[in-house]
Protein backbone atom coordinates (compact mmCIF):
# COMPACT_ATOMS: atom_id res chain seq x y z
CA UNK A 1 0.00 0.00 0.00
CA UNK A 2 2.79 2.63 0.82
CA UNK A 3 4.39 1.72 -2.43
CA UNK A 4 1.05 2.18 -4.28
CA UNK A 5 0.66 5.55 -2.67
CA UNK A 6 4.40 6.29 -3.12
CA UNK A 7 3.93 5.57 -7.03
CA UNK A 8 0.54 7.47 -7.25
CA UNK A 9 2.05 10.82 -5.59
CA UNK A 10 5.02 10.44 -7.78
CA UNK A 11 2.67 9.74 -10.68
CA UNK A 12 0.51 12.62 -9.70
CA UNK A 13 3.99 15.21 -9.32
CA UNK A 14 5.24 14.23 -12.76
CA UNK A 15 1.78 15.17 -14.73
CA UNK A 16 0.81 18.08 -12.56
CA UNK A 17 5.11 19.48 -13.84
CA UNK A 18 4.08 18.44 -17.07
CA UNK A 19 1.08 20.18 -17.05
CA UNK A 20 2.57 23.34 -15.57
CA UNK A 21 5.64 23.63 -18.03
CA UNK A 22 4.36 22.16 -21.18
CA UNK A 23 0.96 23.08 -21.13
CA UNK A 24 0.60 26.42 -19.17
CA UNK A 25 4.20 27.16 -20.02
CA UNK A 26 3.74 27.63 -23.87
CA UNK A 27 2.52 31.38 -24.84
CA UNK A 28 -1.04 32.39 -26.04
CA UNK A 29 0.44 31.02 -29.37
CA UNK A 30 2.34 28.10 -28.58
CA UNK A 31 5.83 29.89 -30.30
CA UNK A 32 7.90 29.01 -27.43
CA UNK A 33 8.41 26.89 -24.44
CA UNK A 34 9.87 27.32 -21.05
CA UNK A 35 12.23 24.67 -21.48
CA UNK A 36 13.48 26.05 -23.97
CA UNK A 37 14.10 29.41 -22.69
CA UNK A 38 17.74 31.18 -23.91
CA UNK A 39 19.79 34.00 -24.08
CA UNK A 40 18.79 34.44 -27.41
CA UNK A 41 22.05 34.82 -29.54
CA UNK A 42 24.32 35.36 -26.61
CA UNK A 43 25.49 31.82 -24.80
CA UNK A 44 23.94 30.50 -22.00
CA UNK A 45 26.68 31.05 -19.67
CA UNK A 46 26.97 34.45 -20.50
CA UNK A 47 23.48 35.92 -20.00
CA UNK A 48 24.23 37.10 -16.40
CA UNK A 49 26.63 39.15 -17.51
CA UNK A 50 24.96 40.19 -20.83
CA UNK A 51 21.92 41.05 -18.14
CA UNK A 52 24.73 43.38 -16.01
CA UNK A 53 25.93 44.65 -19.11
CA UNK A 54 22.56 45.67 -20.13
CA UNK A 55 22.10 48.04 -16.56
CA UNK A 56 25.00 49.29 -17.08
CA UNK A 57 23.76 51.13 -20.01
CA UNK A 58 21.66 53.27 -17.46
CA UNK A 59 24.96 53.74 -15.06
CA UNK A 60 26.21 55.75 -18.35
CA UNK A 61 22.66 57.51 -19.63
CA UNK A 62 24.30 59.49 -22.70
CA UNK A 63 25.76 56.66 -23.98
CA UNK A 64 22.35 55.41 -25.13
CA UNK A 65 21.57 58.79 -26.40
CA UNK A 66 23.22 58.38 -29.35
CA UNK A 67 22.86 56.70 -32.58
CA UNK A 68 26.30 54.71 -32.20
CA UNK A 69 25.41 53.21 -28.53
CA UNK A 70 21.94 52.60 -29.86
CA UNK A 71 22.51 48.82 -31.35
CA UNK A 72 24.34 47.16 -28.90
CA UNK A 73 21.52 48.40 -26.05
CA UNK A 74 19.11 47.31 -28.18
CA UNK A 75 20.13 44.12 -29.01
CA UNK A 76 21.40 43.02 -25.52
CA UNK A 77 17.92 43.84 -24.44
CA UNK A 78 16.41 41.78 -27.26
CA UNK A 79 18.89 38.71 -26.84
CA UNK A 80 17.55 38.44 -23.07
CA UNK A 81 13.78 39.28 -23.93
CA UNK A 82 12.82 37.99 -26.93
CA UNK A 83 12.25 34.20 -25.42
CA UNK A 84 10.70 35.21 -22.63
CA UNK A 85 8.45 37.37 -24.58
CA UNK A 86 7.33 34.83 -27.10
CA UNK A 87 6.87 32.51 -24.23
CA UNK A 88 4.97 34.32 -22.02
CA UNK A 89 2.90 37.05 -24.14
CA UNK A 90 2.89 35.81 -28.11
CA UNK A 91 4.38 36.31 -30.98
CA UNK A 92 3.50 40.27 -31.41
CA UNK A 93 5.55 42.36 -28.82
CA UNK A 94 2.96 45.15 -28.47
CA UNK A 95 0.09 46.06 -27.06
CA UNK A 96 -3.69 46.08 -28.30
CA UNK A 97 -7.16 47.42 -27.24
CA UNK A 98 -9.05 44.79 -25.10
CA UNK A 99 -12.23 43.78 -27.59
CA UNK A 100 -15.15 42.74 -26.04
CA UNK A 101 -16.04 39.00 -26.93
CA UNK A 102 -11.59 38.67 -28.07
CA UNK A 103 -9.32 36.80 -27.22
CA UNK A 104 -6.20 38.61 -27.05
CA UNK A 105 -5.12 36.95 -30.03
CA UNK A 106 -8.15 37.94 -31.89
CA UNK A 107 -7.47 41.53 -30.60
CA UNK A 108 -4.07 41.48 -31.22
CA UNK A 109 -5.02 40.56 -34.93
CA UNK A 110 -7.15 42.96 -35.62
CA UNK A 111 -5.29 45.57 -34.30
CA UNK A 112 -2.24 44.39 -36.68
CA UNK A 113 -4.67 44.37 -39.70
CA UNK A 114 -5.84 47.83 -38.97
CA UNK A 115 -2.28 48.91 -39.39
CA UNK A 116 -1.93 47.66 -43.30
CA UNK A 117 -5.47 48.54 -43.79
CA UNK A 118 -4.84 52.08 -42.67
CA UNK A 119 -1.93 52.66 -45.38
CA UNK A 120 -4.43 51.31 -48.05
CA UNK A 121 -1.87 48.88 -49.96
CA UNK A 122 -3.02 46.06 -52.25
CA UNK A 123 -2.10 42.77 -52.87
CA UNK A 124 1.12 42.40 -54.59
CA UNK A 125 2.49 45.67 -53.15
CA UNK A 126 5.88 45.94 -51.18
CA UNK A 127 5.58 47.57 -47.61
CA UNK A 128 7.74 48.12 -44.76
CA UNK A 129 7.95 46.12 -40.97
CA UNK A 130 9.99 48.80 -39.02
CA UNK A 131 11.10 46.89 -36.05
CA UNK A 132 9.66 43.58 -36.49
CA UNK A 133 10.92 41.37 -33.71
CA UNK A 134 9.74 37.74 -34.65
CA UNK A 135 7.29 38.77 -37.28
CA UNK A 136 4.17 38.10 -35.41
CA UNK A 137 2.56 41.75 -37.13
CA UNK A 138 3.99 40.75 -40.21
CA UNK A 139 2.60 37.63 -40.90
CA UNK A 140 -0.88 38.88 -39.63
CA UNK A 141 -1.00 41.54 -42.02
CA UNK A 142 0.90 39.65 -44.72
CA UNK A 143 -2.40 36.92 -44.71
CA UNK A 144 -4.67 39.82 -44.61
CA UNK A 145 -3.26 42.22 -47.17
CA UNK A 146 -1.56 39.14 -49.41
CA UNK A 147 1.10 42.18 -49.41
CA UNK A 148 5.28 41.35 -49.69
CA UNK A 149 6.33 42.26 -46.32
CA UNK A 150 9.52 43.19 -45.60
CA UNK A 151 10.82 43.91 -42.19
CA UNK A 152 13.84 44.72 -40.36
CA UNK A 153 15.16 43.97 -36.93
CA UNK A 154 18.23 44.93 -35.29
CA UNK A 155 18.86 41.56 -33.47
CA UNK A 156 20.17 38.52 -35.20
CA UNK A 157 17.95 36.04 -33.21
CA UNK A 158 14.72 37.06 -33.56
CA UNK A 159 15.63 36.78 -37.55
CA UNK A 160 16.17 33.27 -36.78
CA UNK A 161 12.93 32.92 -35.17
CA UNK A 162 10.64 35.18 -37.45
CA UNK A 163 11.99 32.74 -40.26
CA UNK A 164 11.47 29.73 -38.67
CA UNK A 165 7.62 31.24 -37.86
CA UNK A 166 7.22 32.75 -41.60
CA UNK A 167 7.72 28.72 -43.12
CA UNK A 168 5.39 27.04 -40.33
CA UNK A 169 3.21 29.34 -41.25
CA UNK A 170 3.43 29.07 -44.73
CA UNK A 171 3.82 32.54 -45.11
CA UNK A 172 7.88 32.69 -46.14
CA UNK A 173 6.85 33.40 -49.75
CA UNK A 174 5.29 36.75 -48.82
CA UNK A 175 7.49 37.36 -45.60
CA UNK A 176 11.10 38.20 -45.49
CA UNK A 177 13.35 39.56 -42.62
CA UNK A 178 16.69 41.55 -42.80
CA UNK A 179 18.86 42.17 -40.00
CA UNK A 180 20.05 45.86 -39.17
CA UNK A 181 19.57 48.77 -37.89
CA UNK A 182 16.27 51.10 -39.15
CA UNK A 183 18.71 53.98 -38.50
CA UNK A 184 20.94 53.07 -41.44
CA UNK A 185 18.03 50.84 -43.65
CA UNK A 186 20.22 48.97 -46.70
CA UNK A 187 17.27 49.52 -48.57
CA UNK A 188 17.38 51.89 -51.57
CA UNK A 189 15.23 55.34 -51.98
CA UNK A 190 11.62 54.83 -53.33
CA UNK A 191 11.45 51.43 -52.84
CA UNK A 192 8.28 50.33 -50.54
CA UNK A 193 4.85 51.00 -51.38
CA UNK A 194 4.23 51.33 -47.51
CA UNK A 195 5.03 51.15 -44.63
CA UNK A 196 4.10 50.38 -40.08
CA UNK A 197 5.73 50.48 -37.49
CA UNK A 198 4.34 48.97 -34.43
CA UNK A 199 5.67 50.23 -30.73
CA UNK A 200 9.32 50.00 -31.97
CA UNK A 201 10.50 53.55 -33.31
CA UNK A 202 10.57 54.21 -29.64
CA UNK A 203 13.81 52.37 -29.27
CA UNK A 204 15.49 55.43 -31.44
CA UNK A 205 17.95 57.87 -29.53
CA UNK A 206 16.47 60.57 -31.97
CA UNK A 207 12.85 60.36 -33.70
CA UNK A 208 13.71 62.42 -36.73
CA UNK A 209 16.59 59.85 -37.81
CA UNK A 210 14.67 56.83 -38.14
CA UNK A 211 11.55 58.63 -40.18
CA UNK A 212 13.74 59.92 -42.28
CA UNK A 213 15.15 57.07 -43.18
CA UNK A 214 11.16 55.92 -43.37
CA UNK A 215 10.44 58.69 -45.43
CA UNK A 216 13.56 57.76 -47.39
CA UNK A 217 12.81 54.29 -48.53
CA UNK A 218 8.95 54.86 -49.52
CA UNK A 219 8.21 55.44 -52.68
CA UNK A 220 6.31 59.41 -53.27
CA UNK A 221 2.44 59.29 -52.21
CA UNK A 222 3.07 56.08 -49.98
CA UNK A 223 1.87 55.91 -46.32
CA UNK A 224 3.25 55.39 -43.35
CA UNK A 225 1.53 54.15 -40.32
CA UNK A 226 3.12 54.31 -36.47
CA UNK A 227 1.69 53.42 -33.05
CA UNK A 228 4.30 55.40 -30.76
CA UNK A 229 5.26 55.11 -27.53
CA UNK A 230 4.53 58.39 -25.71
CA UNK A 231 3.88 60.62 -22.13
CA UNK A 232 0.46 62.26 -22.27
CA UNK A 233 -0.74 65.59 -21.97
CA UNK A 234 -1.49 64.65 -18.05
CA UNK A 235 2.03 63.83 -17.15
CA UNK A 236 4.09 66.25 -15.14
CA UNK A 237 7.48 66.36 -15.08
CA UNK A 238 7.85 68.03 -11.78
CA UNK A 239 5.66 64.83 -10.08
CA UNK A 240 7.92 62.67 -8.44
CA UNK A 241 5.44 59.60 -8.88
CA UNK A 242 5.15 60.26 -12.60
CA UNK A 243 8.93 60.43 -12.95
CA UNK A 244 9.47 57.08 -11.38
CA UNK A 245 6.95 55.44 -13.51
CA UNK A 246 8.28 56.86 -16.59
CA UNK A 247 11.74 56.13 -15.79
CA UNK A 248 10.37 52.26 -14.99
CA UNK A 249 9.08 52.01 -18.09
CA UNK A 250 12.27 53.43 -20.42
CA UNK A 251 14.73 51.36 -18.11
CA UNK A 252 12.81 47.92 -18.78
CA UNK A 253 12.28 48.23 -22.25
CA UNK A 254 15.31 49.68 -22.84
CA UNK A 255 14.48 52.91 -24.10
CA UNK A 256 16.85 56.04 -24.34
CA UNK A 257 13.75 58.19 -23.42
CA UNK A 258 10.14 58.45 -24.09
CA UNK A 259 8.64 61.20 -25.69
CA UNK A 260 5.92 63.44 -25.77
CA UNK A 261 2.91 62.85 -27.68
CA UNK A 262 3.05 67.05 -29.69
CA UNK A 263 7.19 66.06 -31.04
CA UNK A 264 5.35 63.53 -32.99
CA UNK A 265 3.72 65.10 -36.07
CA UNK A 266 5.93 67.78 -35.08
CA UNK A 267 9.05 65.19 -36.13
CA UNK A 268 7.52 63.99 -39.47
CA UNK A 269 6.71 67.05 -40.65
CA UNK A 270 10.40 68.34 -40.03
CA UNK A 271 11.69 65.22 -42.36
CA UNK A 272 8.62 66.05 -44.55
CA UNK A 273 6.07 64.05 -43.95
CA UNK A 274 1.95 65.30 -44.55
CA UNK A 275 0.13 64.55 -41.66
CA UNK A 276 -2.81 62.91 -42.50
CA UNK A 277 -4.36 61.79 -38.84
CA UNK A 278 -3.07 61.66 -35.35
CA UNK A 279 -4.66 60.31 -32.14
CA UNK A 280 -4.39 57.50 -29.53
CA UNK A 281 -5.47 54.26 -31.20
CA UNK A 282 -7.52 52.70 -27.59
CA UNK A 283 -10.92 54.22 -28.33
CA UNK A 284 -14.36 53.26 -26.13
CA UNK A 285 -15.84 50.83 -26.41
CA UNK A 286 -12.20 48.88 -26.57
CA UNK A 287 -11.16 48.23 -22.96
CA UNK A 288 -7.65 49.76 -22.15
CA UNK A 289 -4.49 48.24 -24.13
CA UNK A 290 -3.45 47.87 -20.08
CA UNK A 291 -6.30 45.38 -19.13
CA UNK A 292 -4.23 42.35 -20.35
CA UNK A 293 -1.14 43.33 -17.80
CA UNK A 294 -3.82 43.63 -15.02
CA UNK A 295 -5.96 39.92 -15.80
CA UNK A 296 -1.92 38.24 -16.61
CA UNK A 297 -0.68 39.02 -12.68
CA UNK A 298 -1.39 35.06 -11.51
CA UNK A 299 0.42 33.96 -14.91
CA UNK A 300 3.50 36.06 -14.13
CA UNK A 301 3.92 34.72 -9.98
CA UNK A 302 3.42 31.27 -12.41
CA UNK A 303 6.13 32.02 -14.45
CA UNK A 304 8.31 33.45 -12.63
CA UNK A 305 8.12 30.36 -10.18
CA UNK A 306 8.67 27.99 -13.01
CA UNK A 307 11.58 29.79 -14.32
CA UNK A 308 13.21 30.50 -10.77
CA UNK A 309 12.93 26.51 -10.78
CA UNK A 310 14.22 25.82 -14.60
CA UNK A 311 17.23 27.97 -13.73
CA UNK A 312 18.26 26.44 -10.29
CA UNK A 313 18.45 23.01 -12.04
CA UNK A 314 20.32 24.08 -15.09
CA UNK A 315 17.60 24.10 -17.50
CA UNK A 316 17.15 27.81 -17.97
CA UNK A 317 20.36 30.01 -18.28
CA UNK A 318 21.50 32.03 -15.35
CA UNK A 319 20.23 35.18 -15.22
CA UNK A 320 16.72 34.51 -17.14
CA UNK A 321 15.46 34.80 -12.96
CA UNK A 322 16.76 38.72 -13.55
CA UNK A 323 15.61 38.96 -16.51
CA UNK A 324 11.92 37.86 -15.59
CA UNK A 325 11.26 39.85 -12.51
CA UNK A 326 12.42 42.79 -14.55
CA UNK A 327 9.76 42.49 -16.93
CA UNK A 328 7.75 41.79 -14.11
CA UNK A 329 8.53 45.36 -12.32
CA UNK A 330 7.94 46.87 -15.60
CA UNK A 331 4.57 45.49 -16.22
CA UNK A 332 3.68 47.33 -13.02
CA UNK A 333 5.12 50.40 -14.11
CA UNK A 334 3.03 49.97 -17.88
CA UNK A 335 -0.06 49.40 -15.84
CA UNK A 336 0.47 52.06 -13.21
CA UNK A 337 1.33 54.83 -16.15
CA UNK A 338 -1.72 53.38 -18.65
CA UNK A 339 -4.02 53.62 -15.30
CA UNK A 340 -2.84 57.18 -14.92
CA UNK A 341 -3.27 57.87 -18.14
CA UNK A 342 0.33 59.61 -18.30
CA UNK A 343 1.50 56.65 -21.11
CA UNK A 344 0.45 55.38 -24.02
CA UNK A 345 1.99 52.71 -26.46
CA UNK A 346 -0.79 53.26 -29.06
CA UNK A 347 -0.66 56.79 -30.24
CA UNK A 348 -1.21 56.66 -33.99
CA UNK A 349 -0.12 58.92 -36.80
CA UNK A 350 -0.53 58.54 -40.57
CA UNK A 351 1.68 59.79 -42.58
CA UNK A 352 2.42 60.26 -46.57
CA UNK A 353 5.46 61.03 -48.77
CA UNK A 354 4.16 64.04 -51.15
CA UNK A 355 3.94 63.12 -54.77
CA UNK A 356 6.80 65.83 -55.15
CA UNK A 357 9.13 67.21 -53.24
CA UNK A 358 8.51 70.13 -51.07
CA UNK A 359 10.06 73.48 -52.30
CA UNK A 360 12.52 74.56 -49.74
Amino acid sequence: MDSLTLFCTGALLAGGLYWFVCILGPAEQKGKRAVDLSGGSISAEKVQDNYDKYWSFFRRPKEIETAEKVPDFVDTFYNLVTDIYEWGWGQSFHFSPSLHGKSHRDATRLHEEMAVDLIDVKPGDRILDVGCGVGGPMRAIAAHSRANVVGITINEYQVKRARLHNKKAGLDSLCEVVCGNFLEMPFPENSFDGAYSIEATCHAPKLEEVYAEIFRVLKPGSLYVSYEWVTTDKYKGDDAEHVEVIQGIERGDALPGLRSYVDIAETARKVGFEVVKERDRPQPPAEPWWTRLKMGRIAYWRNHILVTVLAAIGVAPKGTVDVHEMLFKTADYLTRGGESGIFTPMHMILCRKPETPKSS
